[in-house]
């Protein structure tokens, strides 16, 4: 499914504040307010430059595991369909397949609105984040996509909330009572535990694509190692993906991989189905 833009923020270095000297010193300096980080939580440090701190890294690694409750592995976004009409028959194609479906497909999609939703919360724009949930629940290219990004979306918000603490996922379920999905759920909660937004993306591309080869190697099948060479391969398009939907706007949205669209509608009416989409 999917779709987004952000504006790309670097880090700031922080400045030791200079001691009070005078008879205020007592009084404390008042400070703007802090962004839409956990309630009664320290916000995630980023670290320094590319260097993610250790709990930004726990916490993406975590959400983004295979292990994660939100049954990704349920979902083959129409490589199933692929695979039984001869799109996919081995390594290779399989390899072409995803690099569509990532730089001009549901892949990019789901980048930009990852992107836009962690700026919005960051942003603490309301209106702004409940549009971009609306669109990307509306925007899905056929039902079985729409089960596909919305299951998942709000199987994550409600692991992350139980686990961890998070205003931002909060707000989100507040202002949006219809389905969430997964590229929001994830971006709002990557910006409401305070991990930049260039990481955290390139972290759910690179989830995304090992769960569309995990697919592929099941279904064609391929052995481990082949599959391995097709998530090292698939490397360069995350990284240009990422840098796309960060640079985007939401009116740059779309999809130009058609049969792959094609193909998680035409996989609803597949006689013999091993996966949800």
């Amino acid at each position: 499914m999917g779709m987004i833009m952000a504006r790309r923020k670097q880090a700031t270095p922080l400045r030791r504040r200079p001691e009070v000297r005078t008879s205020e010193a007592s009084e404390p300096r008042r400070t703007s307010a802090p962004p839409p980080f956990e309630a009664g939580l320290r916000p995630a440090p980023q670290g320094d430059g590319d260097q993610l701190a250790p709990a930004a890294l726990y916490r993406l690694m975590a959400w983004l595991s295979p292990a994660f409750p939100v049954g990704a592995f349920s979902y083959s976004s129409g490589i199933e369909w692929a695979v039984e009409t001869g799109d996919i028959a081995d390594e290779a194609t399989l390899q072409d397949w995803l690099r569509i479906m990532l730089s001009d497909g549901g892949g990019y999609c789901d980048a930009v609105l990852f992107a836009q939703a962690h700026r919005a919360t960051l942003d603490d724009d309301e209106q702004a984040l409940r549009d971009i949930a609306e669109l990307a629940a509306a925007f899905a290219p056929s039902k079985e996509r729409h089960l596909e990004t919305t299951a998942q979306g709000n199987a994550f918000m409600e692991a992350a909330r139980a686990a961890w603490t998070c205003a931002a996922l909060d707000r989100l379920k507040s202002i949006w009572d219809g389905p969430v999905a997964y590229p929001v759920a994830v971006g709002v909660a990557a910006a409401g535990h305070g991990i930049a937004v260039e990481p955290a993306l390139a972290a759910y591309l690179q989830a995304l694509a090992a769960n569309w080869v995990s697919a592929g190697v099941r279904l064609i099948p391929l052995g481990q190692t082949q599959g391995l060479r097709v998530v090292a391969a698939l490397e360069a398009a995350v990284a240009s993906t990422a840098q796309r939907a960060l640079a985007a706007t939401l009116d740059e949205i779309g999809s130009a991989a058609f049969r792959a669209d094609l193909a998680s509608a035409r996989h609803e009416t597949q006689y013999t189905r091993l996966f949800r989409s």
